[in-house]
């Protein structure tokens, strides 16, 4: 069995984690994580989320590196916040803890220190902007089209979010753009164009436009136009549930256990694309 640890266990992508492993035949809960000195500690996941006594207790970060030397959890899943998920996976690392991290919204220096401490302690790790099937698939996609059509189409990127989204624009909007750069042999931080207001003038050649949209329960929307003259090719996701992201967090996890090298990984690798 694989043993799994999820932090912010008692939110909504940590519960549906919890509820989706659970019905694995090969993966059991031993930890729950919330935030530092939480009110829900000491509590049963399995009560606290609707699954019914499970025998785990919730507890707070401040104690995560004793629990998990105590536990000795096989993988731990992260879906939190940028700041949280650096210090997570740092305490992993030191206790020999493999870590699945779809936490969006982390920087390239917060990223370095990750990738970092997964290397120095030699563990296995699968880090993705985006867990869902689909939008790896999107991602691959998006990156043949922009290969195919070349510099002669303007391309916009759009994203849509809920309005509890705390980054924007979204980690798959940022890696859509990272794609098309790469497939154009541009430099992203001298093209990309975060919205616009006022009188901005012509569209420059190569421009990359991001837009962020928050409202409502959306749960997350992801077009990519090519826009020319006379013509426009518009690849779409769309996530209607959350679930989407936990069938691929369920991906990754057996992905990571059942593989022998340990160079960090993302969905593309879990997907074999």
């Amino acid at each position: 069995m694989i043993r799994v640890a999820v932090t912010g266990c008692a939110g909504n992508m940590g519960s549906k984690i919890i509820k989706t492993v659970t019905e694995q035949d090969n993966m059991e809960v031993v930890m729950g994580i919330e935030m530092p000195n939480s009110p829900l500690a000491g509590q049963d996941i399995g009560e606290r989320i609707g699954l019914g006594t499970m025998g785990v207790k919730i507890i707070g970060s401040q104690d995560l590196k004793a629990e998990l030397e105590k536990v000795k959890p096989d993988v731990l899943v992260d879906f939190t916040i940028a700041s949280a998920a650096v210090e997570t996976v740092k305490t992993c690392a030191e206790c020999g803890v493999n870590v699945v991290v779809g936490t969006t919204g982390i920087k390239d220096d917060q990223l370095e220190i990750m990738h970092d401490a997964i290397k120095k302690n030699n563990i296995k790790a699968v880090i993705s902007p985006n867990m869902a099937t689909g939008v790896n698939v999107f991602f691959e996609i998006v990156g043949q089209v922009a290969k195919i059509l070349g510099h002669e189409y303007d391309i916009e990127i759009v994203e849509a979010h809920h309005h509890n989204k705390q980054d924007a624009p979204s980690g798959t909007a940022k890696r859509a753009a990272e794609i098309v750069a790469e497939n154009l042999e541009l430099s992203l931080d001298d093209t990309a164009c975060y919205g616009r207001e006022g009188m901005v003038g012509k569209r420059p050649k190569d421009e990359i436009g991001i837009h962020a949209v928050r409202g409502g329960d959306i749960v997350g929307d992801h077009t990519v136009m090519f826009c020319g003259d006379g013509e426009r090719i518009e690849v779409i996701h769309r996530a209607s549930t959350r679930q989407a992201f936990v069938n691929g967090v369920i991906r990754a996890i057996n992905y990571n256990m059942n593989r022998q090298e340990k160079p960090i990984a993302d969905m593309f690798d879990v997907l074999g694309l």
